[in-house]
């Protein structure tokens, strides 16, 4: 029904007849002659009717945005003063000599052009929202993204191969999605959270290297590169260590943006512990574009009168920080405020300042309501730490350390975007050793930090079981631009270092042969060692097409709400469904 793509009609098809097929954009009647921009995957192009073929001519005056035609017509150059050098086909112009109006269309919801539509809106009319040329861009570039990956993986003699949908509900994770099985009544299926277990089972299979690009499923309350449903690059690699394997990802992710992009990366990546991470950036997807960061001051406060700082300054678990901002004493009182307020999300009472309006004049050059705390020697002793300069301001977190970190980390990444601080436009990291474990005081137990088949750096399991909280995990991720776009880690590959792991978690032998039997079994039959990393694909092409969310790379999103406004899922299931599944739905409390 076609010759050409619409977006493929340029000056080279001059004089050439073509057949073109796709949607009104626009119509234009321009007295006596009309004027449709007609549309399809590969951009526009600008169709002329005139008068002069009647028949043709009274059928293109009946079209309206969003008809499906099929065209036909001969190229000619545009005539002078309306070239349009945006388009691909902007130099010429079809001539339409043939018109068929394969569909009519209904006044769209929105017009293709908008830019601030209501994306409730845009989610349940997915299928317009998804002729936007921004739209068509972005799955076009993911498209890209995954042949480019699948590639490189297959030069890198990689298998790809295919892991269950289907499998078994396991702790330490986010919530599990739940199938009923009909033919095990009362008993269930498990949507995976990741191949994670069955990957490490093809190690011990023997396939050495193996990918995935695989879709996750996870429960859990959403954020905007969060989904219920989601996509990795999942992979696992036997007889290579942590330096390989990222060296090999590394490279992966280097030829990606080089083939899709034409963007060059840093060789090799830098690295950072999880622990230099956290100190001086308050998280561990530090983004290294913005040039701030943390500096600890607590010890120059353990004996101050002002508690709200030398509390925390004496506190093991506590954490007393600044974060000094070039150019920042020009923020307003009310910006300052709106500051505040923000860092309250994250758990902080407060956010104290010290404006250097002039440093040369001492005390009397600073400007903070917290100074007449504060002995002079004791600020003076900051400002060197923070090296401040005459115009800066510096901001302090006084509390708990995660909450000085979680509010002080932000507040530096708002900050950055909000003073336009970005240094360069791409900043890869690795960041490794990471903790083993975290302690959740609720539960008063160990949870795994990463998963529980991660391997520490140690190498006997009693040294592991007798020191958890001290122990190392030999995990990496791949952070850029300050969003993690993959992570992993070396496996465990011993059944006794797996067995001591899940008595630390808490999982005792019953409980781990009843969920992990299978994996415990297969470690003793000669298992290699082995590591493996998932990339978030969806992030991962957010990043890349400058979305503002991953739902803006994803064919058929959920909402925050994990709904379809499209299919309007979920929905009731009938009565002989959930017979034949041997469940009855209870009423809810108070309805």
């Amino acid at each position: 029904m076609r010759t050409r793509y619409c977006g493929e009609v340029d000056q080279s098809l001059e004089g050439a007849e073509v057949e073109l097929s796709g949607w009104v954009h626009r119509r234009r009647d321009h007295g006596g002659v009309i004027f449709v921009d007609l549309r399809d995957r590969s951009g526009l192009v600008q169709v002329v009717f005139d008068p002069d073929r009647a028949d043709v001519f009274a059928l293109a005056e009946s079209i309206r945005g969003e008809f499906v035609l099929q065209v036909r017509g001969r190229v000619r150059p545009r005539p002078e003063g309306t070239i349009n050098e945006k388009l691909s086909s902007g130099h010429v112009e079809v001539l339409g000599t043939s018109l068929t109006v394969l569909n009519a269309a209904e006044t769209p919801p929105f017009h293709l052009d908008e830019e601030d539509v209501n994306e409730e809106l845009r989610l349940k009319y997915r299928y317009i929202d998804l002729r936007r040329p921004r739209m068509q861009a972005n799955l076009l570039l993911r498209s890209q993204v995954t042949r480019a990956l699948r590639r490189f993986l297959d030069d890198q003699g990689f298998i790809d191969i295919e892991t269950p949908m289907l499998t078994r509900a396991t702790p330490e994770g986010a919530r599990d999605y739940l199938v009923p099985s009909r033919t095990h009544p009362g008993e269930f299926f498990a949507l995976p959270q990741s191949p994670q277990l069955f990957k490490q089972l093809l190690m011990m299979s023997g396939m050495d290297r193996y990918y995935q690009i695989v879709r996750c499923f996870r429960d859990e309350d959403l954020r905007a590169d969060r989904q219920p449903e989601f996509t990795q690059l999942d992979m696992e690699m036997s007889f290579m260590d942590e330096r390989e394997i990222t060296a090999i990802m590394e490279e992966m992710i280097r030829t990606l943006f080089r083939e899709v992009l034409a963007v060059e990366f840093e060789d090799p990546f830098p690295r950072m512990t999880w622990a230099e991470a956290v100190s001086r950036f308050g998280i561990d997807r530090p983004d290294l574009r913005i040039p701030l960061e943390l500096v600890d001051v607590g010890d120059l406060m353990t004996s101050v009168d002002f508690k709200v700082f030398a509390g925390p300054a004496s506190d093991p678990a506590g954490r007393v920080a600044a974060l000094r901002v070039p150019g920042g004493a020009r923020l307003t009182r009310k910006e300052i405020d709106e500051y505040t307020d923000y860092v309250g999300r994250y758990g902080a009472r407060g956010l104290a300042y010290i404006k250097v309006n002039d440093l040369a004049a001492g005390a009397d050059g600073l400007q903070s309501p917290i100074l007449k705390f504060l002995p002079p020697e004791v600020v003076t002793a900051v400002m060197e730490r923070c090296a401040a300069q005459s115009g800066d301001l510096v901001f302090f977190g006084a509390d708990r350390a995660t909450v000085v970190n979680e509010s002080l980390g932000a507040l530096r990444v708002r900050l950055g975007h909000d003073l336009d601080m970005l240094e360069g436009e791409w900043r890869p990291l690795w960041v490794v050793d990471f903790p083993m474990f975290e302690w959740d005081e609720k539960e008063k137990r160990w949870f795994a930090l990463h998963h529980p088949f991660t391997a520490p750096a140690v190498d006997a399991p009693d040294e592991l079981e007798k020191n958890p909280g001290e122990a190392i995990s030999r995990a990496y991720d791949l952070v850029l631009n300050g969003t993690e776009i993959g992570g992993g880690s070396i496996r465990i590959h011993r059944q006794d270092m797996q067995a001591a792991a899940f008595r630390v978690l808490g999982i005792d032998a019953h409980e781990a042969e009843e969920k992990f039997g299978f994996l415990l079994e297969a470690l003793r039959y000669g298992c290699p060692p082995h590591g493996g990393l998932a990339f978030g694909l969806d992030r991962l092409v957010m990043l890349m097409a400058g979305a503002r969310s991953i739902r803006d790379v994803m064919a058929f999103p959920k909402t925050q709400s994990a709904s379809c406004p499209l299919t309007r899922a979920p929905g009731p299931a009938d009565a002989r469904q959930l017979q034949e599944l041997g469940l009855k739905l209870r009423p809810r409390s108070g309805s």
